[in-house]
């Protein structure tokens, strides 16, 4: 069982949500995880050219970290994303990835996998960005499982208690990739989506090369 979780905060060893996203994995790692951290903000990741490439070829224009994490997330049985909330929304580093992973979208690669949102914010907005986290990973294709949204704004030691809310969710994940767990709702979101990709792919498939060789690999088309 591999649960990976990505701190967006630029504050490095300073972050407060490196410690809401490391309460996440110690809780799973209690429940027999095998952890591991990433600091997006300490890779190399280039902005999406949206030129389509990753769907006709399964590949991008780009050469940096991107694919090395790619791989990470695919290996993966659980995925933990946090970010602070910056102005209403998750870190440019977090999104900068988010917006190189349509080729994810579209072949609903997380199928199977689980998944959380952690996010802090100086006095609004933390659960919000983090229900955000959570709704693109379950448009990628994963079952998410909860989140922590913690106000560190006006109660600097509300990250106490954040962490143990987090740590609580990561042994929740843990059982739910254990239990493999089923949520109605997600399962039939899951359903949907599958269909309306698998629709869009063939629509074009002349074009998306990659894309429709996967769902065809599949048996699905």
């Amino acid at each position: 069982m591999k649960i990976i979780g990505i701190n967006a905060s630029p504050k490095g060893d300073k972050s407060q949500t490196r410690r809401l996203v490391m309460g996440v994995l110690e809780g799973a790692r209690q429940a027999g995880a095998d952890v591991t951290f990433i600091d997006i903000c300490s890779l190399d990741i280039h902005y999406c050219t949206a030129c389509g490439t990753c769907y006709a070829k399964g590949e991008c224009i780009h050469d940096d970290d991107y694919p090395m994490l790619l791989e990470k997330l695919l290996d993966a049985d659980g995925i933990v994303l946090g970010s602070p909330n910056y102005i209403n929304q998750v870190t440019a580093q977090l999104k900068t990835m988010l917006d190189r992973m349509a080729d994810t979208i579209h072949c609903q690669s997380f199928a199977g996998k689980y998944g959380c949102a952690v996010c802090t914010a100086g006095g609004a907005y933390a659960d919000e960005v983090a229900d955000y986290m959570n709704m693109t990973l379950l448009n990628m294709g994963a079952t998410t499982v909860g989140k922590v949204g913690v106000l560190v704004g006006a109660d600097p030691n509300a990250i106490v208690t954040g962490e143990k809310q987090a740590k609580e969710l990561g042994r929740k994940l843990a059982d739910a990739i254990k239990t493999k767990w089923a949520d109605p709702a997600q399962e039939k979101h899951h359903a949907e989506r599958k269909e309306y990709f698998k629709r869009l792919v063939s629509f074009n498939k002349d074009l998306w090369k990659h894309e429709y060789d996967y769902w065809k690999g599949l048996g699905e088309l």
